[in-house]
């Protein structure tokens, strides 16, 4: 061979490891495109498994309150406290519902995976969130369910050695949302409305395709469920116009009050009733909340089963909505892990139940849900996201219109009473750990 043609091979040697370096199977898009698949499946794989661990919790609480009642006058408060010293002593990031830690963690994200977004706090939220679910505790797991999902895929991210931005850490957390709860649209809605404030272009077909294929990982292992039941019920334009407004100022101003009460708490509000002290304040919140759920026997956990009663027309007791509000709210002045998605849209129930009696004549599963998508987007301040979740939980298009107008008027009054959105208040002190 001679030299010209042994030149002519190592250059098409030379162009060959270049379009494999470009285009190969190591390839930085194709680590970028890995990064996101695994990373989606497994978000669907954990959230399945942490809904499972999270019911059986409620079930074994559930079985043990069954067979002794006055059981939670020792567990619940004790809980609390072990619960509350543990996560502050060993993953304080932990805390809290975890959709304040992601938001958070979008500042800086390339360092997320060292506290608010690594393994360790992820494995705590999972297990001290079931821990409080066994409990009673007035938690849910939608919102941890966020904060892990945010932490697998940055993970995913970490291992294909792609770079971790906040998209990575949004899509995680919107993948999170359409698995807990069965609702890929929601789960899109949240990204932008919730999470991205000032939302990117590039990130669209990221959350697009985590959402997706968690979605289809949840319904293939999970089945094709609707998380409260299929809601058949409309209502007329007359019954909207009658129904939304009053729905809308007193779930808009319930929910300002919680948002509210938890800004304060999370501010100092705890530290100056309990001079300081974080584990005795979690106990005397353990207290409360057993008082209340033996007293009424419904408050306790996620508030699901009476949700998804009430929108199938079981009547609630007047008291439902303003016990499960301070259940919710002492839980959550504990510091415990657990989100509060399930227990506001509960409470919402409440409330819409409780409206029911100013309109008999209409449907009481359409008043509930009204009255839960006021509550819920009084309390977030995210009106898409609450009507999406509601309208996929229930399989209730037939009620868009109305949800979305109560939505809107709950938004507007709660902006009147708390400008601060929730998480994103919530979100400062995860802040200024990083």
């Amino acid at each position: 061979m001679n030299d010209d043609s042994q030149h002519r091979v190592r250059r098409h040697v030379r162009r060959g490891q270049v379009l494999l370096r470009r285009h190969g199977p190591t390839a930085p898009r194709w680590r970028k495109r890995a990064a996101i698949f695994g990373g989606a499946v497994a978000v669907g794989l954990v959230a399945i498994a942490f809904a499972w661990i999270a019911d059986r919790a409620s079930g074994l609480f559930s079985a043990l309150v069954s067979r002794a009642w006055w059981v939670p006058i020792v567990l619940t408060p004790c809980a609390y406290a072990a619960i509350a010293w543990f996560t502050r002593r060993f993953a304080p990031a932990a805390g809290g519902s975890g959709i304040p830690q992601i938001i958070a963690a979008k500042a800086t994200p390339e360092s997320a995976t060292e506290d608010l977004a690594s393994a360790r706090t992820s494995l705590v939220k999972i297990v001290m969130t079931a821990g409080a679910l066994a409990a009673g505790a007035s938690v849910g797991r939608e919102g941890p369910t966020v904060q892990v999902g945010s932490t697998v895929m940055a993970y995913a991210h970490r291992i294909m050695r792609v770079p971790l931005t906040s998209s990575v850490l949004v899509a995680g957390a919107a993948a999170g949302v359409a698995a807990a709860f069965n609702t890929p649209l929601a789960g899109v809605a949240f990204a932008i409305e919730e999470l991205a404030a000032a939302y990117e272009q590039r990130m669209t077909l990221l959350v697009m395709t985590a959402v997706l294929i968690a979605g289809m990982i949840s319904l293939g292992f999970a089945g094709d469920y609707v998380y409260y039941g299929i809601v058949g019920q409309t209502l007329s334009v007359g019954a909207t116009l009658l129904i939304a407004p009053v729905a809308g100022v007193v779930g808009g101003l319930a929910g300002a009050c919680f948002s509210r009460a938890m800004l304060w708490l999370s501010r100092g509000g705890v530290a100056r009733l309990s001079g300081g002290r974080p584990v005795l304040a979690a106990a005397v919140a353990g207290i409360v909340v057993a008082a209340i759920g033996i007293a009424t026997g419904l408050t306790w956990g996620t508030g699901y089963q009476a949700a998804r009663d009430m929108i199938g027309g079981v009547h609630a007791p007047l008291w439902y909505g303003p016990a499960k509000f301070v259940a919710t709210l002492a839980t959550a002045a504990a510091g415990l892990p657990g989100g509060i998605f399930a227990p506001s849209l509960s409470t919402g129930a409440g409330l819409g139940a409780a409206l029911h009696l100013l309109f008999p004549l209409q449907p009481i599963g359409a008043v509930v849900l009204l009255g839960m998508v006021a509550y819920f987007a009084g309390v977030v301040r995210a009106p898409l996201t609450s009507v999406i979740i509601l309208s996929e939980a229930t399989g209730s298009r037939g009620l868009m219109m109305p949800l979305l107008a109560t939505a809107l008027i709950a938004d507007g009054t709660a902006s009147l009473i708390s400008r601060e959105r929730l998480y994103h208040g919530l979100s400062e002190a995860f802040a200024r750990r990083g």
